[in-house]
């Protein structure tokens, strides 16, 4: 069986590399590279081409306009095959791209195409399955990280559009962006994205003893490097938001607080991953660094912050003006009032419409009180205010 599975992939490749070599070369396509495609991601399941692999990069190395014809090869052998060894093979292709960190890979966005279903139609299902899920969760995290990759990519135009505008309107057309600085929030958000991606890393892994087989650990060779990196990424980022935490707000503080008590499940999750790893024999994870957890002191400094910051805006009463007049009266306890103030005061605030009248502001001139007026004696009237006239200046000539 493995032996007929051997000669059909090889008769595929060659059928392939044939209408490759018919294709003509545009702006898109190029039969040479597409040569090196088909070559680095063939049907053979115990050996990888490196030959044709190096080749690839180097021509991506080279120059990146190349990018555009390798994505349209790597896409077209993705999108025809059913084989599970050309599948793992194109990603590990593709997770390559990535790592090379040319400027140009985050304008890809999401990947032209889908293995998010992807299921092998040579194998027993019952016995390939575990190889399914795993190219299934290897795919959703390259397709995931190169979204992200390209909305970081427009985040940063924006803000370059933000700061040209500025330029222009101070006269200076001179763009300067300092890579690196961010503000806190920016940091802490990037920081929930780095997690997120950590939690799709930590999904790559064979469930079951048919899926360990060469290919896939030397896939999991290239997951285990992504892993070190991403989470070198998480605790850089976690002691530098730590050192500025004192000065932050509570949306801040709170942020962090829930990004530091994922790093620590995280954490523990990390172990028991490479602990899986080096059980099923990947290289990479052979010498693993010791997980060292957030102590539990910093994340309750960061409760504490929290706490602080909402005691302190609880202090802070707004002050509200819904044009109401504020009087003081004396309350009675039945018909006695109460003197004794040191006591217990019983002096209160009644909010009213009305103005309080005086007894003084009750008499005319033959001592009669009359009805008051439901009107605000501050306000504005103008009707009853004598106009001033300006006096003359005295000519002094007429008293020489």
């Amino acid at each position: 069986m493995r032996l007929w599975r051997k000669a059909f992939g090889l008769v595929k490749d060659h059928k392939s590399l044939w209408l490759a070599s018919l294709s003509r070369r545009t702006s898109f396509r190029n039969p040479e590279m597409e040569a090196a495609v088909i070559k680095a991601t063939s049907h053979d399941e115990l050996t990888i081409d490196m030959k044709n692999v190096d080749r690839v990069y180097k021509w991506l190395r080279l120059s990146p306009s190349h990018l555009k014809s390798l994505i349209w090869s790597i896409s077209l052998r993705m999108e025809k095959t059913k084989s599970w060894v050309v599948a793992i093979k194109g990603l590990m292709l593709m997770h390559g791209v990535y790592s090379s960190k040319i400027p140009a890979i985050q304008r890809i966005g999401r990947l032209p195409f889908d293995l998010s279903n992807f299921k092998d139609g040579y194998s027993d299902p019952y016995k390939i399955w575990g190889i399914n899920e795993f190219i299934r969760a290897y795919f959703t995290y390259l397709d995931q990280k190169s979204s992200l990759l390209f909305m970081n990519l427009q985040e940063r135009r924006n803000l370059q559009n933000l700061e040209h505008v500025n330029d222009d309107n101070n006269n200076n057309n001179v763009v300067v962006i300092v890579e690196g600085h961010y503000s806190m929030i920016q940091d802490l958000v990037l920081l929930q994205k780095l997690q997120y991606l950590l939690d799709m890393l930590l999904e790559i892994r064979p469930l079951c003893g048919n899926a360990v087989v060469p290919l896939v650990l030397e896939a999991m060779d290239c997951v285990m490097i992504e892993v070190f990196d991403v989470y070198s990424r998480i605790c850089n980022g976690i002691a530098r938001i730590l050192l500025r935490i004192y000065s932050a707000g509570k949306v801040e503080a709170s942020m962090a607080l829930r990004i530091v008590q994922k790093a620590t499940i995280q954490g523990e999750e990390l172990s028991v991953y490479f602990e899986l790893c080096q059980s099923i024999g990947v290289k990479n994870a052979a010498e693993f660094p010791t997980i060292e957890q957030i102590p539990y002191e910093d994340i309750k400094e960061l409760e504490e912050i929290i706490n602080g910051v909402s005691e302190k805006e609880s202090r802070i009463i707004p002050y509200q003006h819904e044009g109401k007049d504020i009087v003081v009266v004396r309350e009675k306890n039945g018909d006695q009032n109460i003197e004794n103030l040191e006591k217990e005061s019983k002096l209160r605030t009644v909010i009213t419409d009305n103005w309080e009248r005086f007894d003084e502001d009750l008499m005319q001139n033959d001592g009669v009180k009359i009805a008051p007026y439901a009107i605000n004696p501050f306000e504005i009237c103008t009707y009853n205010v004598p106009s001033k006239k300006t006096p003359e200046l005295p000519d002094l000539i007429s008293f020489l």
